[in-house]
């Protein structure tokens, strides 16, 4: 299975911006749904936004629609999570998540799952 590494977290502003990155090595990577999610202390993980194998359709949560974009970078084996318009209440920390398995609908929760990165601290300062 592949293996996944996140970076691009770091301390921001309220209104900024952050790119976050996850680094995929080992299996095919195209043959994985990829997804980001997040988890503030004391909270549950939270779905943050999924796109399909080969860079197909992709799904957010409310709370980032519209200020978040998931990307694939099939030829440096890349996901991508540009953030925009950044708030407090985005202070978690960012999991990259990959899947093999197919589901007919593109996985939103955790348990669909299979491989985690290690996380990357995002904080937005008010």
């Amino acid at each position: 299975q592949v293996q996944l590494v996140e970076s691009g977290g770091g301390l921001v502003q309220s209104g900024g911006s952050l790119r976050l990155s996850c680094a995929a090595s080992g299996r095919t990577f195209s043959a994985y749904d990829m997804a980001w999610f997040r988890q503030a202390p004391g909270k549950e993980r939270e779905f943050v936004a999924a796109v399909r194998r080969n860079g197909g359709s992709s799904y957010y949560s409310d709370s980032v629609r519209g200020r978040f974009t998931i990307s694939v970078d099939n030829a440096k084996n890349t996901v991508y999570l540009q953030m925009n318009g950044l708030k407090p209440e985005d202070t978690a920390v960012y999991y990259c998540a990959a899947e093999h398995f197919w589901h007919t609908v593109l996985p939103r929760t955790a348990g669909e799952y299979d491989v985690w990165g290690q996380g990357t601290q995002v904080t937005v300062s008010s």
